[in-house]
Parts: structure tokens; sequence; C-alpha cells
């Protein structure tokens, strides 16, 4: 209807032209000027006929790309409330087709070197591919999510096998009794122990240094956690096994951590941590799926004297940020026991973190940290040694310290330059210093 009235007008504009073509026919004497003026008004008039059929043919060409997007948006309206539909439908409803479904992979890698003194892990010198993971996650239905993490090639690893990382389904803001200020989340599967801070920040893009804590307190085991808000605050808690992840749980006792968080202001962070490890096998377990030190909870006990060990673990948490840079503090502290009949075990470990971030000039900023571990009498902690020498051995170490420093430069989100020197001191219940262990470490990390 539109391209006609177009079509209608532009004619009409022809036909007012048209009079004095037909008023000149009439005369009957019409001279040769006459004539020449006449088709001069002619072509003038042809002209701006053409003129209008190329203004008609663009109009065209756009109403023709309106009507296209207009059906278009009402196709993908229409798939919309099916889905819409489909998910009122309850759990019965048929599922959405793949094409619905978006699969996201992503990563991150870093490349590195690695030199360290006489006692520490890189006393030769190593370039290294450093902490290489991939992660997949995908909706499955409303509100359930898939995650995983795939470790390609780990610092930690002994090997270098791919090892899984986090594995776990996810629903999100679970319907229920709770008011609007009360919000469930649930995980189920396999994900990373609820304590502390420092583990949500190892990654080699979010670390601003290359080392991590003395204490580096983390731990990813299976079971089940539930995390959400309680109104200002939020809050993690987890059941988990407890044990070194194996083919299959040994022991029947179950870890369980949480994490209770408040933000006082937009620039303060505060939480608090317990956890509980659960009484583990000395014989079968023999480590925590919590990590320490640079090691894991073990028992010290001798074997044929003892069959049980356990940590119960405390830590408060702070972090404070402005436009150019952050300051972290963290606290806590570990009761080890275990059932050794020949000997009193107990253990109070006492750890503490202190790291300050600050932009220099932007893209280059400065970062340093102060950790450090205190066991009166003495404990496993291999700290930048090796574990041969310090986790599966009886040397063990009452104190010890590490000052790292770094420089980074961030280029972009997805890739910074890093450089540090960690500094890292301590002492064995023999009283033998621990002063052969720093680091010196550049990486190159990036994310995709």
């Amino acid at each position: 209807m539109k391209r006609g009235l177009l079509r209608v007008a532009c004619l009409g504009m022809g036909v007012i032209a048209a009079p004095g073509i037909v008023s000149a026919q009439t005369g009957g004497a019409a001279d040769a000027a006459q004539i020449q003026e006449l088709s001069e008004q002619n072509r003038l008039l042809q002209q701006q006929v053409s003129a209008q059929q190329k203004t008609i043919d663009a109009l065209q060409a756009k109403m023709a790309a309106v009507d296209q997007a207009s059906a278009q948006q009402s196709r993908d309206l229409l798939s919309l409330r099916e889905r819409v539909d489909r998910g009122a439908a309850g759990p019965d409803a048929e599922p959405p087709a793949p094409s619905d479904i978006a699969v996201r992979v992503s990563g991150e890698v870093g490349f590195a070197f690695f030199d360290s003194g006489s006692d520490g892990h890189y006393n030769n010198g190593e370039f290294r591919v450093d902490d290489a993971k991939l992660f997949v996650e995908a909706p499955i239905w409303q509100n359930v999510y898939f995650h995983s993490e795939l470790d390609l090639l780990t610092r930690e690893a002994s090997d270098q096998n791919v090892h899984f990382g986090e594995l776990y389904a996810e629903a999100e803001t679970i319907p229920g009794p709770w008011g609007p200020d009360f919000t469930v989340n649930l995980r189920v599967g396999r994900m990373y122990v609820p304590f502390g801070e420092e583990y949500q920040v190892r990654g080699i893009m979010a670390d601003p240094l290359i080392s991590h804590s003395v204490s580096d307190i983390w731990g990813m085991d299976e079971g089940v956690e539930a995390y959400g808000r309680a109104g200002r605050l939020n809050y993690f808690v987890a059941v988990q096994d407890g044990g070194l992840s194996s083919i299959s749980n040994v022991q029947s006792d179950k870890s369980i951590a949480g994490r209770l968080g408040d933000d006082p202001f937009s620039w303060l962070h505060l939480s608090g941590s317990a956890m509980r490890t659960g009484s583990l096998s000395a014989s079968t377990s023999e480590l925590s799926a919590m990590w320490f030190g640079n090691g894991f909870f073990t028992s010290i006990g001798p074997a044929v004297t003892t069959t049980r060990f356990s940590a119960n673990l405390f830590e408060a948490d702070a972090a404070a940020h402005w436009k150019e840079g952050s300051f972290k503090l963290s606290g806590g502290y570990a009761n080890y026991g275990d059932d050794n009949s020949r000997a009193n075990d107990a253990r109070r470990l006492t750890y503490y973190s202190a790291e300050v971030v600050q932009t220099i000039f932007d893209p280059l900023y400065g970062a340093i940290r102060f950790s450090g571990i205190s066991v009166p009498s003495g404990y496993p902690l291999v700290g930048q040694a090796t574990a041969g020498e310090y986790l599966f051995s009886d040397l063990l170490t009452t104190d010890l310290e590490r000052l790292s420093v770094g420089l980074g430069y961030q280029f972009g989100p997805p890739l910074v330059l890093k450089a540090e020197y960690s500094l890292e001191t301590g002492h064995t219940v023999t009283g033998e210093s621990r002063d052969r262990e720093n680091l010196f470490a550049t990486e190159l990390g990036l994310k995709f």
C-alpha cells in the first residue's frame, strides 16, 4: 500500500507539469522557439521522473529491509515465547534444541622461568608451562549449569598428566520459603573448599605475584556446597569427603567448611572461615584434601601407633581497595591432633599474610607480600623446598617466613608480564636454618 501511494504521488507531479505541454500543442501556431522550449521542458521532465524512480527504488529497498527485520524479530519473539512456555511447563517439558545452548570454553596459562636456591624446588633453573587450565561452562536447563576445569599442567603436580579440577553442576537462585533477602545456590560435584579467601586469587591472572603466601591454604574435594546471601552477608558452606581425592572414599567422616562475609563499605571486605577436615585414616588417606604450606595436612605419628588424624581451622580475612591499589590481611590457626598411642602429637599452627598492591603508573604495578607460619613443636612444612625433604620425612619445621616483592605489567585483561623475588627463611626442630630456598621467577600469563 505504501509503495502504491509513492507511485501515485510521483505520477501526480508529472501531471502537474504536463499542462504547459498540452497548452502549447493546442495553440497550433508554435514557432521554432516555442518548440525548442517545449523540448527543453520535456527533457527536464524526463530527468525529474528518472530521479523520482531512483528515489522510489531506494525507498522500496529500505522498506524491504525493514520488513525482513520485522519478520526476523517476530520469529525471535516466537522462539523466546516457546522457550518460556517450555520452562513454565515444569521438569517434564521438552529440553531446548542444541542450537539454543551456548557452551563457553575459556582458559589461562603461564609461561615461566623459576630459579631457586640450592635447597629450593627449582635449584637448576627451569623454563615451565605453568598452571595451564581449560574451563568449560554450559547452561543445562532453566537455572541449572555445568562447570568443569581441566588442569593440563599444574605447578604443584608431581607429574605431567592431565587432571580434573572443579567439575560440578550448579543450580542458581533456588526457590523456597525464605524471603527476598535470602538466596540459595547449590553446587554438587567437585569444587574448591570454601575456606579463606586466597584460593579465589591463586590463578595466573588473579594473583598479582607469582608465588603464593607461605600457608597458601586451599583444597578441592567432592561434595555438596550451598552459597548465597543473607541480607547484607554472603555465606558459603560445604560438606565434602575430606581426604585427598581418590577413586573411592576410605573414611565415613566428612569435612565441613564455611565462610561468612560482609562488605560494610564499598571499599572494604571482611570474612571469617571455619573448617574441620574430618577424622582421616593415617594409613589409607595419609593426606587431607587441604593444601597447607605447599604440602598437605598429614599424620605425624608413626604408622604403627597412629590410625587417625584431623585438623580444625579458623581464619579471618580483610581486604581494602582503592582506585590504584589494594591491601589484604589474613590470619588464622589450625589445631592438629592424632591418636598416636605413644606420644602427644597435638599441634597449634598459626599463620598470617599481609599484601599491598599499588599502581606505579598504568599499566605498571608493584606488589609486596609478607607471610609466615609458626609451629613451636614442629610440623611438616614444605615452603619453596622439596616435598621429599620436608613433607614425607621426619624433619619438622617450627617456623617459616616469606617476603615476596614483584612487578607486573598489565598489557590488558588477557595478558600480563610479572617478575618476582621471594626471600624465604625458617628453622627446623633441630635448630637448622632454612635459608637456601629463595626464588626468582618471571612469568608471562595469558587467558582466552
